[in-house]
């Protein structure tokens, strides 16, 4: 889809800041924040696709404002909701008692809830019968698509040339499993772009850049 998360060539949001020797984690709740993601995910069998679906869908406001793990915790909050693990009043509530400092205790009902679905993990690989579309060197064009759904096609690249350069085994396709219409999994490509396709005259000169992207990204190219 198309919104506020895909930032990849937007202007006017200033260089990007490396920090040398940064902690992993700046503020003890982003570590907890980290791990009860990952618990969540694991016990409920959230799909990948769909948390990250479910970040792309924060207001802007959010997404620019809340930070990496500021969007994690929005995200799984969103989705313990839209899965009726947590009502939104049990988040608002439990929010003000912690904010007052008042014990918090475990609720039996939404622990039931998390065992009735708790699902597993696995690799994302499948195996597909049909044959690669594109084999290596093989010229094709990104599709200039705009899917009101999840993609991982990046917007900066819709449209641009460029070259396979690898096959990767078959994957599960994140623009159906996101939004539970099944795995429907196919081939996944590393293609390589030249800087100047991709930025123009801006490009640091004789750059590269490889992106994975799923066969039905992708088109030939005759150019």
């Amino acid at each position: 889809m198309d919104g506020i998360h895909d930032l990849g060539g937007m202007h006017g949001f200033g260089p990007i800041e490396v920090e040398v020797d940064a902690p992993l984690f700046k503020e003890a709740w982003q570590a907890r924040t980290h791990v009860i993601t990952g618990l969540a995910r694991g016990r409920l069998g959230l799909k990948i696709d769909k948390f990250r679906h479910s970040i792309e869908r924060l207001d802007a406001l959010t997404y620019l404002g809340a930070g990496y793990y500021g969007r994690w915790l929005a995200s799984l909050e969103q989705l313990l909701v839209e899965e009726g693990i947590l009502e939104a009043s049990e988040l608002v509530e439990r929010s003000r008692a912690l904010a007052a400092g008042e014990p918090l205790t475990p609720s039996s009902a939404t622990g039931g809830k998390i065992e009735a679905k708790r699902g597993g993990g696995g690799t994302a690989f499948r195996e597909v019968a049909q044959q690669p579309r594109f084999e290596p060197g093989t010229a094709v064009r990104a599709r200039n698509m705009h899917p009101s759904g999840h993609t991982r096609l990046p917007g900066y690249a819709k449209g641009k040339q460029g070259a396979v350069a690898a096959i990767y085994p078959a994957c599960v396709f994140p623009d159906t499993n996101a939004h539970d219409l099944g795995e429907n999994p196919q081939h996944l490509y590393s293609v390589r772009f030249s800087g100047e396709e991709l930025w123009g005259n801006d490009a640091e000169a004789q750059s590269q850049i490889y992106l994975d992207l799923f066969e039905s990204y992708l088109e030939p190219s005759h150019e």
